[in-house]
């Protein structure tokens, strides 16, 4: 096994170990976080129906335009505006976030206060 696969492998793990603890409800959805290596994700997801609620992401065709030519900590910080904004719209304040089993710092941490200032509260 690969240093890579052991790397994905040991996030998996981490994530699913969060995840026993974290779960959206309608009240209160969780905030999900995935990064690549080139992008970062976000989704705002209701676990008891299964349902997306919002969603943005570097690759979502109405922010690649501003995201172009930043650093990846602000890009990821554009992100997580937008999915505040859409999240919002859907009548979502209040989250719970889960890191995606990522360290909270970095791209991820940026994405956080991002959603912040549009103002989700978690």
């Amino acid at each position: 096994m690969g240093r890579e696969a052991k790397t994905r492998l040991a996030r998996k793990r981490r994530h699913a170990r969060v995840r026993k603890q974290v779960n959206g409800t309608a009240e209160r959805p969780r905030l999900n976080v995935f990064r690549s290596l080139n992008h970062i994700y976000a989704q705002v997801i209701d676990d008891s129906q299964g349902h997306t609620l919002a969603s943005a992401s570097t690759i979502d065709p109405a922010l690649r335009e501003q995201v172009q030519g930043l650093s990846r900590t602000e890009q990821a910080k554009i992100v997580g505006k937008a999915v505040a904004e859409r999240a919002k719209s859907a009548g979502v304040i209040l989250v719970v976030f889960d890191r995606g089993g990522y360290p909270y710092h970095g791209r991820v941490k940026a994405l956080a206060e991002g959603s912040r200032e549009g103002g989700l509260e978690f």
